[in-house]
């Protein structure tokens, strides 16, 4: 499996399950304004934690994706995915409405992404997502949880590997008022061992030996 991240909360998941091969995108965003620019890639899949522009934009995905944009259970190509419901804020959703979490199961790995969560997780969240392999975490505050909250959820979930996304960063110009929290304050506050790379490979035998965990910074 590859994942990459090209900015904001979006990523590219490669994956193969029974000899077929299948993209995923997660949260492709509008790049008018962010000085960042979405990829027009094609996908198998695409998922949409909320419709805000910086997580909707679908005609930047090609092909006939199965799209996902709502709670529920779901399977297609042997990729199974688990969507539930948070609040964007800390005030039970009456500032920014819901977002998505949706965990992503394939190749007998558990991913996670949060989507723009803006609240603690609770007790039922927490045992509905399970156990986690590769949590994709927002850091960035403001307009989701801090890095202080983000090492908080790390430490209910226990995941493997912590992908970190939507953080103050000089490569998207529009989140400098955006955002809050640096990848460094995030690094810095977590006490993990962290490795930056451009794409993240992975296989399940890597998981299992992996029993610490560990944050992967993904370059844009």
């Amino acid at each position: 499996m590859i994942i990459q991240w090209f900015g904001r909360s979006c990523f590219k998941i490669q994956t193969k399950n029974a000899n077929e091969e299948t993209t995923i995108i997660i949260d492709p965003f509008e790049d008018k304004t962010r000085g960042l620019k979405m990829p027009r890639v094609q996908a198998d899949m695409l998922l949409m934690t909320h419709d805000h522009p910086d997580h909707n934009n679908a005609e930047a995905v090609k092909g006939e994706p199965f799209v996902i944009v709502n709670p529920g259970e779901y399977e297609y190509r042997g990729v199974f995915v688990y969507g539930l419901p948070a609040f964007h804020d800390d005030k039970q959703g009456k500032e920014r409405g819901l977002t998505n979490i949706y965990k992503i199961i394939t190749e007998e790995t558990s991913m996670v992404h949060l989507g723009d969560l803006g609240q603690p997780l609770s007790d039922e969240q927490i045992e509905r997502l399970g156990a986690v392999d590769i949590l994709m975490i927002p850091v960035g505050g403001k307009y989701t949880i801090d890095s202080a909250k983000a090492n908080e959820v790390i430490s209910q979930l226990e995941p493997r590997y912590v992908i970190p996304m939507h953080y103050k960063s000089a490569a998207e110009k529009a989140t400098q008022d955006e955002v809050a929290d640096t990848l460094d304050k995030f690094l810095k506050e977590s006490g993990l061992s962290n490795e930056t790379m451009d794409k993240f490979k992975i296989a399940r035998k890597d998981l299992i030996s992996q029993t610490e965990t560990k944050i992967i910074a993904l370059n844009v």
